[in-house]
């Protein structure tokens, strides 16, 4: 009798493994799983005592549903790239999930969330990157109980795509306020970096643990030049460099470690990749006509200088032309911005946009 129902269990997921992958939407991958911050939060935050929500209007104008606690005036990157990868629908965010879509893949990400745990706590409650992954390690019990058992959940995981992007936490809410850290009195930015690349790998291991096999580390973006930092450092015209050569030094710890990973024979069939949404973000800024942007160096809701000085404000009036915007707030690109990266960084329009593989070619092998 046991192993009889060890057939019907077989046969049911690879029947499932086949309809989720083929049938429906014609995806790519069976589930998409999503790690990191405000810039692919989709609610996990509003419902935590925390300064670092989207709950209101204007976030979520132009968005089908209206503000969902994404920071952004339309969809994310992680909404476009599950269009890229076949879903027809957006990933659920862990927090409001039903038990009844986790085959399909969960957004863990949270708004202030670091790599590091203290990362961000000035501004009250997050998920950091330690806690997401115990929540998706629930996820995983949850899936093996479902298909029946922790070979056949690993299985399936292995045909996943998982998307993770922390960092900008790390510097901007921890390492750069010295009034609150003290961080940046113990250690040196190059040693801060090196001691942030180390933990991330133990992390990702651990993610690779619990069933990873087709990971995508998404990179810096040049947070110097966002309208926060310029309105901070009175400038509405040059980006800032300290902080983005403390980013770019991050970024060359992460490709180290994505190569570093893929030759590691112990990494039984994985592969990583680098999404390189720094160089992509300077092109935005030094060349925005040649995007659709008219204005790369101000929010489209804000005040202040570049409409950085504080970030949009519940029921503010924001930029109406927001598809001629690089930034929506003080600290996150538009919808349009989001739709150019995410199409980029699936399928790479040069070399430096993804290494060493773009996502459409990750998820293949």
């Amino acid at each position: 009798m046991a192993s009889y129902n060890e057939f019907v269990r077989f046969i049911l997921f690879y029947g499932f493994l086949i309809f989720a992958t083929s049938v429906v939407g014609k995806r790519k991958v069976p589930c998409y799983f999503i790690f990191g911050d405000s810039l692919v939060d989709n609610g996990n935050n509003n419902h935590l005592v925390t300064f670092a929500k989207a709950t209101y209007l204007p976030h979520g104008i132009d968005f089908s549903s209206g503000p969902t606690g994404r920071f952004c005036n339309g969809r994310n990157f992680a909404d476009f790239m599950a269009e890229h990868l076949g879903f027809t629908g957006h990933i659920p965010p862990f927090a409001f999930s039903n038990g009844s879509n986790i085959l399909f893949g969960l957004n863990y990400a949270s708004a202030a969330a670091g790599i590091r745990s203290e990362t961000g706590h000035h501004l009250g409650d997050r998920i950091t990157f330690d806690q997401q992954l115990q929540n998706h390690e629930l996820t995983v019990l949850s899936i093996s109980d479902t298909l029946g058992g922790s070979d056949l959940a690993s299985a399936y995981l292995q045909k996943c795509f998982y998307h993770i992007g922390f960092g900008s936490n790390d510097y901007l809410n921890n390492y750069f306020i010295t009034a609150v850290y003290d961080t940046s009195s113990m250690y040196t930015v190059e040693e801060f970096t090196k001691l942030l690349i180390q933990q991330y790998r133990s992390q990702i291991l651990k993610l690779y643990n619990y069933g990873a096999r087709r990971v995508a580390l998404q990179g810096l973006g040049p947070i110097g030049c966002t309208p926060y930092e310029m309105a901070r450092h009175s400038s509405n015209e040059s980006c800032v460099e300290y902080i983005n050569t403390a980013i770019q030094l991050f970024n060359h710890g992460l490709k180290l470690l994505i190569d570093e990973l893929n030759n590691n024979t112990s990494l039984q069939d994985a592969k990583f990749t680098y999404l390189n949404l720094y160089e992509m973000g300077m092109e935005f800024i030094k060349h925005p006509s040649s995007f659709g942007f008219k204005v790369a160096n101000s929010a489209c809701c804000g005040t202040g200088l570049n409409n950085g000085a504080l970030t949009c404000l519940p029921f503010e009036v924001p930029c109406r032309n927001r598809n001629e915007y690089l930034f929506w707030d003080a600290y996150h690109t538009t919808e349009a911005a989001n739709k150019i990266a995410a199409r980029r960084t699936y399928l790479k329009v040069n070399q430096l946009d993804a290494y060493p593989f773009d996502i459409h070619h990750l998820v293949q092998l």
